[in-house]
């Protein structure tokens, strides 16, 4: 029985409506700034409420970019980050889910080892291994390219950890009845494991979807044609303008821009991606 206190009530809605505002108002402050000329936003105080200039503004960096940093429309460096993003998640969890399997299912010598030698990477900080990568990538002559975006990335220890722990919590006589039914190991994979791990998939990619997006060094050190810049790096060097003031307008309608996508992903996989973190059901 749920006993009814109003003040706790009261109390909880308030907390959660004050986590909304702090959350929130960046986010509305920026898409206000997005609204407005560049005058208005270098006056004091800053406006609070939308101004007459979200059309223009939204239409010139889409289809002008910024003319201060290279004027790169905002719908190439979207496809760009876009195209990482995807390549990223889909990579990491094509690999991953592959060698989570060849590690559960299969018994080969040191496959513990290899296993082990995947998760300590885990303890090993980006910066450490961004200069050997960036060396292989440029003798292999993929830097400015979107193969070199994405393949160095494309590994991930921690949804290969996470794909064998479902694949060990997988009860031992499925894989016998499917032993007795004459199916393959890949039959196995795809007709058995690849279903069931469906939801799995699902938040793994909501996840490495928006780390894919939100890359920032690893785009900056490879890329130095405008063409394969991304929304991310595109509005860092914005923001860093050293020969004059950012249009901090135009600026603020790039953010809004480049939080769609992301946005979209987390909308439209929510359930998905919250039953892929709690579900325990198998």
């Amino acid at each position: 029985m749920v006993e009814n206190r109003p003040f706790l009530t009261a109390f909880s809605h308030f907390v959660v409506l004050l986590g909304v505002i702090i959350i929130a108002f960046p986010v509305w402050m920026t898409f206000v700034a997005s609204t407005h000329d560049q005058q208005t936003m270098l006056q004091s105080p800053i406006p609070i409420l939308p101004g007459g200039q979200l059309i223009e503004n939204y239409t010139r960096v889409i289809t002008e970019g910024y003319g201060k940093v290279g004027g790169v429309p905002v719908w190439q460096t979207l496809t760009n980050s876009l195209i990482m993003a995807l390549g990223v998640a889909i990579g990491k969890i094509a690999i991953s889910i592959i060698a989570a399997f060849a590690i559960v299912y299969f018994r080969f010598p040191l496959r513990m080892t290899f296993f082990w030698a995947i998760f300590v990477t885990l303890m090993l900080p980006v910066e450490v291994r961004i200069v050997p990568t960036y060396g292989v990538v440029a003798n292999l002559g993929m830097l400015d390219s979107y193969s070199g975006l994405i393949i160095p990335l494309i590994a991930s220890a921690t949804a290969t950890f996470l794909f064998r722990q479902f694949f060990l919590s997988v009860p031992d006589e499925l894989t016998e009845a499917a032993r007795v039914d004459g199916a393959s190991p890949m039959r196995f994979f795809w007709d058995i494991l690849l279903p069931m791990s469906r939801t799995s998939i699902a938040a793994l990619f909501v996840i490495q979807f928006i780390y894919g997006w939100n890359q920032y060094l690893w785009p900056l050190l490879i890329t130095t044609k405008e063409s394969f810049y991304t929304v991310v790096m595109t509005v860092s060097r914005q923001a860093n303008v050293v020969d004059s003031v950012p249009s901090w307008n135009l600026l603020m309608a790039m953010a809004m821009l480049a939080m769609i996508p992301p946005v979209l992903v987390v909308v439209f996989m929510q359930r998905q991606f919250v039953r892929g973190l709690v579900e325990t059901e198998k």
